[in-house]
């Protein structure tokens, strides 16, 4: 049976290799065939033996997962629907801004975690993607944007924020991020790429120590009460841990401070006292906050929260000397905001039978 070699590393690339009878290089020159050219076709990488592309046709493949649509929204958003198989297909976006150009990658078919506010969460849980699910999302993208021959480059940045919790899936997800980093491979920095997680504490002390890059924190809540309601595994991970979670990713973090993304949403996480809660809670956390204003989804309780709320809640971050943003909304139009991401999961949590919360017992 033929092997799909966007599901390997580097290292586990070269160890294939040598189980063929071949020497470490051949695997470096394939690496950069695939993924810093983009050549799926081993007739056309020319560098390699007549003997050796024939011995790879015979014993392997270069399949990225097949592109179903491609929607670009008025803001330049672009929107990919990948085809996972067997009835799933999840979402990439690609941001493009005047300073860099952002790809939102998946990780999983659904989501595990029910976030209250979320669309992908609503959706229920499948599988988790394998690398060449992950990295293929870039490769098809790097494809339809041109950017495919070595230092042409037009995505200069990845953030694992997409459908799915990356430390859930975490060999598949370390094993793309380590594509993502390699010279031979896509040759980002590590502060250009980076992972989101709603608060795996002993998963993030793994990605520390096996591939540390930028992190970002989905917070979206000041306190447990709360943020047990909003953000399910605080249950399991409550802040205190989270929080003394965050300090030690940091030792070995390629940026000093950790992001926190906060989704505001009207008359639930928004107030004055929720900012000031936040200020008491990061207090020995180097960060910075990304602020979001919540997108709506069809049967979400939810609101945005007003503009002037959302000033009002970043002045009193900033006041205290804490970097803010808040997030401008792209891609509505297509629902490839952040926390708009659903494609197509054949559930198998049964998620939508689930109890829905009432607002009622949200608000704290």
């Amino acid at each position: 049976m033929s092997v799909n070699l966007l599901d390997f590393d580097a290292e586990s690339l070269t160890a294939w290799f040598a189980e063929q009878g071949e020497k470490p290089f051949r695997a470096r020159q394939v690496l950069r065939w695939m993924h810093r050219s983009g050549v799926a076709d081993f007739d056309a990488m020319t560098d390699l033996a007549k003997s050796l592309r024939e011995k790879l046709r015979a014993r392997a493949v270069v399949v990225p997962p097949a592109v179903v649509s491609d929607k670009l929204s008025d803001d330049g958003t672009r929107k990919f629907l990948i085809d996972v198989g067997n009835g799933n297909a999840v979402e990439t976006v690609f941001i493009p801004e005047d300073d860099r150009g952002t790809l939102c990658i998946s990780t999983q078919a659904g989501c595990a975690l029910d976030c209250a506010f979320c669309s992908t969460g609503k959706q229920g849980f499948n599988r988790n993607l394998t690398v060449a699910e992950i990295i293929g999302q870039l490769w098809q993208a790097n494809a339809a944007l041109g950017a495919v021959h070595g230092d042409e480059r037009v995505i200069s940045n990845v953030v694992m924020m997409g459908m799915g919790e990356p430390l859930a899936n975490f060999d598949n997800t370390v094993a793309a991020l380590r594509l993502m980093l390699d010279d031979n491979a896509y040759g980002l920095s590590r502060r250009r790429v980076t992972v989101s997680t709603s608060g795996l504490v002993p998963v993030m002390d793994r990605l520390r120590e096996a591939c540390p890059v930028a992190l970002a924190v989905s917070l979206h809540a000041p306190n447990d009460a709360l943020r047990d309601q909003l953000v399910p595994i605080n249950q399991k991970y409550p802040l205190k841990d989270l929080m003394a979670a965050c300090r030690r990713y940091l030792e070995k973090a390629p940026r000093d401070f950790i992001t926190f993304e906060y989704t505001m949403m009207a008359g639930i996480n928004d107030a004055d006292a929720h900012a000031r809660e936040l200020l008491a809670l990061v207090r020995d956390v180097p960060c910075k906050f990304n602020l979001i204003p919540f997108n709506p989804f069809p049967g979400s309780p939810f609101r945005r929260s007003p503009a002037d709320r959302v000033r009002r809640f970043a002045d009193i971050l900033i006041q205290a000397g804490i970097v803010t943003t808040t997030r401008k909304t792209r891609g509505d139009d297509i629902d490839a905001a952040c926390g708009q991401l659903a494609g197509q999961v054949r559930d198998k949590t049964r998620r939508t039978a689930g109890r829905t919360i009432p607002l009622q017992e949200i608000r704290t």
